[in-house]
């Protein structure tokens, strides 16, 4: 199926700004720079730019390239990422729903479910 990001086992989040103009080769780029590695078909890259109000998702599947784009329709909607510096950061697929929700990812007050 096209663009199915269900089947990632990983998630990975670009912490830093994103320019949101690149497309998937720059967003590749930026990949092997700070992650050494090409992108893989078991992961899913996630890009931000200033603004915060847009997400750029980047899967790979064995016979090319996705690229997802999602804008908030809220007025001051914005996802809430971690800022530090550019790196990129592993995260679960409860964060990913979180972030996508427009939650914070870290939840440290959050109760625990067993």
């Amino acid at each position: 199926m096209l663009g199915d990001i269900s089947m990632a086992s990983n998630i990975n989040i670009v912490t830093g700004y994103t320019d949101m103009r690149k497309s998937i080769d720059g967003l590749c780029a930026i990949i092997l720079d700070q992650l050494c590695t090409q992108p893989d078909e078991r992961s899913i890259y996630l890009f931000c730019g200033k603004r915060c109000d847009r997400i750029k998702v980047l899967l790979r599947e064995p016979d090319g390239y996705v690229l997802l784009y999602k804008r908030l329709d809220v007025v001051h909607g914005k996802y809430r990422r971690p800022r530090n510096s550019s790196e990129v950061k592993p995260i679960t697929w409860q964060q990913f729903d979180r972030l996508m929700s427009g939650l914070e990812i870290e939840q440290p007050k959050a109760l625990r479910t067993a």
